[in-house]
């Protein structure tokens, strides 16, 4: 939930995204629309963005998949940066939310990419292992709800290949998880979450402070 990378301040947050890859325009606008919503905070920022583009490119991902879509902000910065005969499995709840990405996922010319699933992300998961999908992932974004991050992280091991990545948001909760103080369900649940992936000896890991903080884990 950060519309920027914690800390930066406005004029800085500019300078940074200005030094990386430009934000393709339909993006743009999807997040200016997505920004005047209630709950428009749910957006990764621009910055967040750029980075998963990258390492969608760096990886030479051909299958990505994603939990949790909101409006398809990072869903077409993910999409955009696939090959042209890339996949990108996209997992949500709500049929209003990504109704929204979808025209702009038109408009950027990348629905055929997009392979949108409306339902609990666990099950769709479950469904994907039993069609054979099992270890053929290259690249998993998570951003979903907190409470659910352990579950989607043992099925994107699952399903990820082994030097698959897997990315997740929202892993600071504002500095939350740092503050003893703060016992809230979503947050413990990340907070526990950081503990585990710290000492599993299943991946690579690296937690980044960007955005409301990124962890990356590389299945060994």
């Amino acid at each position: 939930m950060s519309r920027e990378t914690i800390g930066l301040g406005q004029r800085l947050h500019s300078y940074v995204v200005g030094c990386g890859d430009q934000e393709h325009p339909v993006a743009a606008r999807l997040r200016a629309l997505t920004a005047e919503m209630p709950n428009g905070a749910m957006q990764i920022a621009p910055e967040q963005g750029q980075f998963l583009a990258f390492l969608v490119k760096l990886i030479g991902a051909h299958t990505a998949l994603e939990i949790g879509t909101f409006c398809g902000y990072s869903t077409l910065w993910t999409a955009l940066a696939l090959p042209p005969d890339g996949t990108l499995i996209a997992c949500d709840v709500s049929d209003e939310w990504t109704a929204i990405g979808r025209r702009y996922w038109r408009e950027a010319g990348v629905t055929d990419r997009i392979d949108l699933r409306i339902g609990p992300a666990t099950d769709t998961m479950a469904a994907l292992e039993g069609d054979g999908w099992s270890g053929r992932f290259d690249f998993v974004f998570i951003d979903a709800d907190k409470e659910g991050y352990d579950a989607y992280y043992e099925g994107a091991l699952r399903l990820v290949r082994s030097g698959g990545l897997i990315v997740f948001d929202n892993m600071l909760r504002g500095g939350a998880v740092a503050d003893a103080q703060v016992r809230n369900q979503a947050t413990r649940s990340i907070r526990a979450l950081n503990t585990k992936i710290a000492a599993d000896d299943r991946v690579d890991k690296v937690m980044i402070p960007i955005g409301d903080g990124m962890s990356l884990a590389r299945k060994i």
